[in-house]
């Protein structure tokens, strides 16, 4: 009997502490939810490009040089800085007396933005620019600059229709928008590129795509084979033009034709718009160009790369690399890895099946 009572103690001791813990966890939660809810989604984050090309260079120089000429580099400097400083107060108190948000003095430096944007198929990124956007546009000025480093194979015609619009934001509000291409912009991602004030590309990065692209598989016989059913139900004449497992009709594939080639003449029209210097029946049949044949064919402004083109910026500018970070819980963040690995495969899959070797 005592060992009866024993072991069930045992039992309702393991069974209090499960107990325990769920509501441990449940409380916990809960109390992390709370404070998401309370706490913003996301922040900025800014980084000063200079500082980072001060800070190698030193590092390099304490290795390559000796430690007097260091030192005496060093002091050099921090005497610069300090005149800069200086200079930079002036120019501050004069723009104070004179009551004006224009920059009246020569030697202000002007201000570099930089954004950076990866594209997938959805364009995802896209919520991220917006943010970035919008508080570049909350503190820049004419005088300013927006550097939006691109890379992006194409993908959804209405996702990259928005991520283009938010570029067009920078413009809209009279600021310099250069756009820097090291690999990739093909697609919807050309379809961004082209916004720019200032094009640029990496001499072999690749450029173009000026088309649309539509396919999918159907297994109606597959079906039909097995004595499998499908129905599919619509209102209007055109709500679905061809399926994956109905039976398509060529009434159905000429009117998706006809929606794919009015999409293309949209794009076409776009691409006008914003570079009317392409001569666009050229370069809308759906190739790609590297770097130079590119610059031959007006589709980007100069050969250079994104490093280049802001290491000389920061001769004369002020560089800052703004970057949105959004606060994810765990199952967004596994979601989000899954999403990537789809969408990495999917892409690899596509360029294999094109076979086109400028993708291997």
């Amino acid at each position: 009997m005592a060992e009866f009572f024993f072991d069930y103690g045992l039992f309702a001791l393991k069974l209090l502490t499960i107990v325990v813990g769920i509501v441990v966890i449940v409380l916990v939660s809960v109390r992390a939810g709370m404070r998401t809810m309370k706490s913003p989604r996301g922040h900025i984050e800014v980084s000063k490009v200079n500082d980072e090309i001060d800070m190698l260079r030193d590092t390099l120089n304490a290795t390559v040089i000796d430690a007097d000429s260091f030192k005496l580099a060093m002091k050099q400097r921090a005497k610069d800085e300090k005149a800069e400083r200086k200079a930079k107060l002036k120019a501050l108190k004069k723009r104070a007396k004179k009551a004006t948000d224009e920059r009246s003095d020569s030697n202000s430096k002007g201000r570099v933005f930089v954004l950076d944007f990866k594209g997938d198929l959805r364009a995802t990124a896209v919520s991220s620019l917006r943010r970035e956007i919008t508080a570049v546009l909350s503190l820049a000025e004419e005088s300013d600059e927006v550097l939006v480093r691109l890379e992006s194979g194409g993908g959804m015609v209405h996702a990259y229709g928005l991520a283009s619009s938010q570029l067009q934001r920078v413009k809209d509000h009279g600021i310099t928008l250069t756009i820097c291409v090291d690999k990739i912009a093909a697609s919807g991602g050309y379809m961004m590129a082209c916004v720019a004030s200032k094009l640029l590309a990496a001499p072999f990065a690749i450029i173009g795509s000026i088309g649309v692209v539509a396919q999918f598989p159907n297994f109606h016989r597959l079906l039909q084979k097995n004595e499998i059913d499908f129905e599919l139900i619509t209102a209007g004449e055109y709500k679905r033009t061809l399926t994956i497992f109905g039976e398509n009709t060529e009434k159905g594939r000429e009117k998706f034709v006809e929606d794919i080639e009015d999409i293309h003449v949209l794009f076409k029209q776009f691409v006008t718009q914003h570079r009317p210097q392409i001569k666009i029946e050229e370069v809308s049949t759906g190739e790609i160009w590297f770097g130079q044949r590119a610059l031959d064919k007006a589709l980007i402004d100069e050969l250079v790369t994104s490093d280049e083109y802001i290491v000389k910026a920061c001769e004369e500018s002020d560089v800052f690399e703004i970057k949105y970070k959004e606060k994810k819980s765990l199952p967004e963040k596994l979601g989000f890895a899954l999403q990537s690995a789809i969408d990495g495969t999917l892409l690899k899959w596509w360029d294999r099946g094109t076979k086109n070797p400028f993708y291997t």
